[in-house]
């Protein structure tokens, strides 16, 4: 990408860096990639070539892009399966070193050509921002990386470096007037495409019960800072192997928090049954909030694990989901439940089941906003999705909606037999439709009630 590409990127987002001409350098680091389990294959030992782009000087006070390109994954596709088309989504981590000290999260949409089998794997470049808060040369070295794929069914392939990795990007910072004491990351950003909205979230257009909500003053609001929602019904319908439909009531709060809000999504206790025993850590809810009014797009929000073991057929009550609203737009916002995801992951393997709302979505909370730069206004999908998942911070979580059909992770080992055989498998589902299912661990522990 030009410096100029750079400063009108960035000018975009209310960041003047016109003057900081933009800097690419590429790095090799030895990496080791692990397949999923469902593979049955070893761990593949490869070379991965990164170029990082970024300004060569900043101030105090800004928040700059980080771009990281793909230039050589570590593992290529290999010859069991075509992928295709925007069916693979990358996300990775920058450390962030020298005058400050943080992970920055990279992301990147879930946009590919077609991938034939035994080729070289083909990724999106990634994205992330960095807010600048300390004076001092700021080092860029690319980390760890995941390469999640849909299709047939979802799965990710995690490389991690095996030595010491050089920096491929210094940032000058300048004193600018702004405060001292590091660097803050705001996570990766997803640039729209395949369909993925930012943090790997698709939106629904469901929504039932009432609307409204409560109005509030969010943009100026006298001093106000918490922003109650109200409670709203919501019937979620679930894709197998979850179970036909939820009904749950809603909540949608907010806190002001700066320019941006933290939002918590309580649902009631007891959504729904547990199809199977599952351990401590298996199961993670997360949902699409969908924006409404003056702005526009979702916003990600994610809970955490079950911290007990779930009995089968016992009532499960989903924690509290935690997320960012930065506005993108001035005026009176409304906020709504969308698609409620829940991720189950035994052994290694992730299932996801996503839940649409039926009919128009419910209004729980109304704020007046003030549009702020990289807001969310614009940005992502706000259509609805029947397998939408709200991926969150996750970096499992695959953007774009996941398929429960789902997808199979690519490395380039050499001993390919376990995974051809589970392509033979993963091509008998695709001919069977529905009956894909009948290979997860859900199903099998479902089976043994």
């Amino acid at each position: 990408m030009s410096a100029a590409g750079v400063a009108l990127m960035l000018g975009g987002a209310g960041i003047l860096l016109a003057a900081s001409p933009a800097q690419a350098a590429e790095v090799s680091y030895r990496t080791e990639c692990i397949p999923p389990p469902i593979s049955g294959m070893p761990p593949v030992q490869g070379t991965t070539k990164v170029q990082i782009t970024a300004p060569a000087e900043a101030k105090v006070g800004d928040e700059v892009e980080v771009v990281w390109k793909t230039v050589e994954a570590a593992s290529k596709n290999p010859d069991v399966i075509d992928l295709e088309k925007d069916t693979v989504k990358p996300t990775g981590t920058v450390k962030v070193g020298g005058a400050a000290t943080a992970d920055l999260k990279m992301e990147g949409p879930r946009q590919n050509p077609p991938i034939p089998k035994n080729s070289p794997m083909v990724l999106p470049d990634m994205k992330g921002k960095l807010k600048l808060e300390k004076a001092g040369e700021i080092t860029l070295t690319p980390d760890a990386y995941n390469i999640n794929v849909s299709k047939p069914m979802s799965t990710d392939t995690k490389c991690t470096p095996k030595e010491t990795v050089k920096a491929a990007a210094t940032i000058k910072v300048t004193e600018g007037g702004g405060s001292t004491g590091g660097t803050s990351s705001s996570g990766g950003t997803a640039s729209s495409g395949g369909g993925t909205a930012s943090g790997g979230a698709t939106a629904s257009s469901g929504g039932t019960s009432t609307s409204g909500g409560t109005s509030t003053s969010g943009g100026g609001g006298g001093g106000q800072s918490d922003f109650p929602g109200k409670e709203v019904t919501v019937a979620f319908a679930c894709k197998s192997p979850g179970p036909a439909s939820i009904n749950s009531k809603v909540t949608i709060n907010a806190k002001k928090n700066g320019g941006s809000y933290d939002l918590v999504v309580k649902t009631a206790k007891g959504v729904m049954d547990s199809p199977a025993a599952l351990p401590a850590g298996a199961l993670k809810p997360s949902m699409a909030v969908l924006l409404g009014g003056a702005d526009k797009g979702v916003v990600p929000v994610t809970g955490p694990p079950n911290k007990d073991p779930l009995e089968q057929g016992k009532p499960v009550d989903l924690p509290d989901m935690t997320g960012t609203y930065k506005p993108g737009a001035s005026g009176k916002t409304t906020l709504s439940p969308g698609t409620l995801t829940i991720d189950v992951t035994l052994g290694g393997q992730k299932i996801t089941i996503p839940c649409t709302v039926k009919g128009n979505a419910a209004v729980s909370l109304e704020l007046d906003t003030a549009a702020q730069p990289g807001g969310a206004s614009g940005g992502g999908s706000t259509g609805g999705s029947a397998g939408g998942s709200a991926g969150g911070g996750d970096a499992a979580a695959g953007g774009g909606g996941t398929d429960p059909g789902g997808g199979l992770a690519d490395t380039g080992a050499a001993d390919n037999g376990g995974l051809r055989a589970l392509g033979l498998v993963a091509g008998t589902v695709i001919l069977l439709g529905g009956a894909v299912f009948t290979f997860t661990p859900w199903r099998r522990l479902r089976g043994m009630r």
